[in-house]
């Protein structure tokens, strides 16, 4: 079985778990927190870093450490994960989804001023995959509108616009360290950002508000979303290794795009001239006619003949959350068309070059039996 996602995870790590364990500094009160926070402001270039206990938490806070209110709109992309609309939801705000581009996946700037209301407060960037968005675009019109940008750099921990890294231009940064993400903390995630005001609200937000005063009076409607010690020092441990995930990651997508660029029918990611791209996921587009048969068909040919799991793209917001009943009189064309065709391939560190090359070697035969 070739796993969609295999995370290899260093000695250092079973090292800080057990100095967590023999010193009993298991809660979220233990030097790791600390320590990890400082090592990843440093890292990602902003002056301050706050642990959390999700990649949703961070994007919660965030949003409600900029003080925005019920009934504020918050403009997104229409191809991300729930947790970026629930993060929107949660404190009553209005999230209002933008369509994406076609060949990055991600918010297209020509779409977001026609979107803009008197309500709209902020423009929540999400760099899909592993590639940053056109984040010189969208700076530019939100000064233009007075906007506040937050970015959700859950899966393009590392990857770099120019020689800043993705995270570091919005007013707040947002990271997930779930299982599968280039830096992980099984679970956890952090918060961002060059604001000592900001980050001092996200730090008693996330630990009920307590007052420095007394821990049992409250400042504000806390929360209890702290990241542990265990977690934080899996995360230290993964910050160290960080260099060397991407450069695997990037020799996965160099050994994908040579084995599968002649693939008829099969859209490759395209190339990031302006900075970084991490590749969090290998993530194609299927085109039905030119390759022989749909996403679906594929992706369940790919596990039945071979094992080899695979995952489709976000669903647009109508499908996404159809259960709920929202957005079901709108559109988005290209993220409805990228969630109906899109799969991203066994992309983990924990693999090796000859999974990914066997991986290619399969579609092409699926490819040559289906004609």
């Amino acid at each position: 079985m070739i796993p969609v996602n295999n995370t290899a995870l260093s000695a250092q790590t079973k090292k800080y778990l057990i100095e967590c364990i023999d010193t009993g500094w298991i809660s979220s009160e233990g030097k790791f927190v600390k320590n990890f926070e400082s090592a990843f402001a440093k890292y990602i270039g902003t002056k301050y870093a706050v642990a959390v206990n999700s990649g949703t938490s961070a994007l919660h806070l965030g949003l409600l450490s900029l003080g925005l209110k019920a009934g504020d709109e918050v403009i997104l992309p229409a191809s991300t994960i729930g947790a970026c609309f629930f993060a929107i939801w949660y404190w009553g705000g209005v999230a209002v989804p933008v369509d994406v581009e076609l060949d990055t996946y991600n918010l297209d700037p020509s779409l977001i001023e026609a979107a803009i209301t008197p309500k709209t407060k902020a423009i929540m960037v999400v760099h899909l995959y592993g590639r940053p968005a056109n984040l010189a675009a969208i700076m530019r019109i939100a000064r233009k509108h007075n906007l506040v940008v937050i970015e959700d750099a859950a899966e393009a921990h590392g990857a770099t616009i120019g020689q800043r890294k993705a995270g570091s231009f919005g007013k707040i940064g947002c990271f997930s360290f779930y299982a599968n993400k280039l830096v992980t903390s099984g679970e956890g995630g952090m918060v961002v950002t060059n604001s000592l005001k900001l980050a001092t609200k996200v730090k008693s937000l996330r630990g009920l508000a307590r007052s420095k005063k007394n821990r049992f009076i409250y400042d504000d409607v806390g929360f209890s979303l702290n990241m542990s010690n265990l977690q934080a020092g899996v995360g230290l441990a993964q910050l160290d290794e960080i260099e060397a995930a991407i450069k695997q990651k990037q020799a996965m997508a160099a050994s994908y795009k040579k084995n599968l660029a002649d693939v008829s029918g099969l859209v490759l990611p395209k190339d990031f001239e302006t900075g970084r791209q991490v590749y969090w996921m290998y993530a194609v587009r299927i085109e039905a006619k030119k390759f022989g048969c749909s996403r679906d068909k594929l992706a369940k040919l790919l596990w039945e003949k071979y094992q080899i799991q695979t995952r489709p793209f976000f669903n647009a917001p109508k499908i996404a959350f159809k259960p709920i009943n929202r957005f079901q009189d709108k559109a988005f064309p290209i993220a409805e068309e990228i969630g109906q065709t899109g799969l991203y391939l066994p992309s983990g560190t924990g693999q090796k070059i000859s999974d990914f090359e066997l991986v290619a070697t399969a579609i092409k035969a699926i490819q040559a039996s289906l004609k």
